[in-house]
């Protein structure tokens, strides 16, 4: 069964840090996986943040995460990191990951992209 687990959500100051996490379960990051973060807050639509593509070949971001969001692997742990810094208040969000099996070619910030989504982190930041 795959399983995606996104934590290391919470409650930070604007300008703080956090490191969220996303655990895979049922196949691993060698088997050709490609993981997305999106974001969906109160009153708004559901937004792309970052992709990294099988392999780490590639990785991508939203226009609101450029230059402050950085996405890795950690292959060993079959785990995503999204290390979010310079958080604003307009960055609160319950944050998703989603992970895609087949060909990585197309368009990552769509949700309809990914074929597993896992439960929401929430990230709460104050101003």
């Amino acid at each position: 069964e795959v399983q995606l687990q996104a934590s290391g959500g919470g409650l930070v100051q604007a300008g703080g840090s956090l490191r969220l996490s996303c655990l895979v379960s049922g196949f691993t990051l060698d088997d050709d996986v490609g993981i997305g973060w999106f974001r969906l807050a109160p009153g708004k639509e559901r937004e792309a943040v970052a992709c990294i593509s099988p392999s780490d070949d590639d990785k991508y971001y939203g226009d609101s995460a450029k230059g402050r969001f950085t996405i890795s692997s950690d292959h060993a742990k079959n785990t995503i990191h999204l290390q979010m810094n310079s958080l604003k208040p307009e960055d609160t969000a319950v944050y998703f990951c989603a992970a895609r099996n087949r060909a990585w070619s197309g368009d990552w910030y769509e949700s309809w992209f990914y074929d597993y989504w896992g439960q929401g982190t929430l990230v709460t930041v104050s101003s």
